[in-house]
């Protein structure tokens, strides 16, 4: 049903961002933030929590990332094709356009609670942004609830993200078209 591209794989560069990133994602969703605002309205310090500090330093590098990513994109050598049927190719664009999205929806919608709540935004080396007066000040601040927002993105791109490695492992195992091998390192 499915045959591979003359170009069987993506480049080096285009694989060590893709698995940088996904590892990033569930490193930082596991030491996401339950309660993290309410701890910080009675007072908590963010900088004293381990687990503050880098959620939210990784978050950033998420964002970097994935700016880095969208670069490439549009530079990089051609991406591999395959022949998948037309409603496979449809999903296939709505998922990775979705997980894009998140991508670089999750930090923004982090810095619009942060800064909506005057929470500071705490970074490994001690770096710190105390308040952000352009978001505290804006329309945006009040326009929704951006911590649960950023909550209820973060679970939308786990779920999204597992459905996208699932679709790659029913790639590899029943369609056996080279998909998953893709994003592998050539042997």
């Amino acid at each position: 049903m499915s045959s591979v591209a003359s170009n069987s794989h993506y480049d080096p560069v285009s694989r060590v961002l893709h698995w940088l990133t996904a590892v990033i994602i569930v490193v930082a969703f596991t030491l996401g933030p339950g309660g993290f605002g309410r701890q910080m309205h009675e007072g908590l310090d963010p900088a004293t929590r381990w687990d503050i500090v880098w959620h939210e330093s990784l978050g950033v590098s998420v964002f970097v990332l994935t700016l880095l990513r969208l670069v490439w994109v549009a530079l990089r050598p051609t991406a591999p094709r395959f022949d998948l049927s037309p409603w496979m190719q449809r999903v296939a664009r709505m998922v990775q356009g979705l997980l894009w999205l998140l991508m670089l929806l999750l930090p923004i919608t982090a810095l619009l609670a942060l800064g909506s709540e005057g929470h500071p935004l705490t970074l490994l080396g001690g770096l710190r942004v105390d308040q952000m007066p352009l978001i505290a000040n804006s329309p945006l601040a009040e326009a929704a609830d951006w911590g649960d927002v950023h909550g209820f993105l973060g679970d939308a791109i786990v779920w999204l993200a597992g459905a996208h490695a699932l679709a790659a492992i029913y790639h590899h195992v029943v369609l056996k078209d080279g998909v998953l091998k893709s994003m592998l390192p050539r042997r």
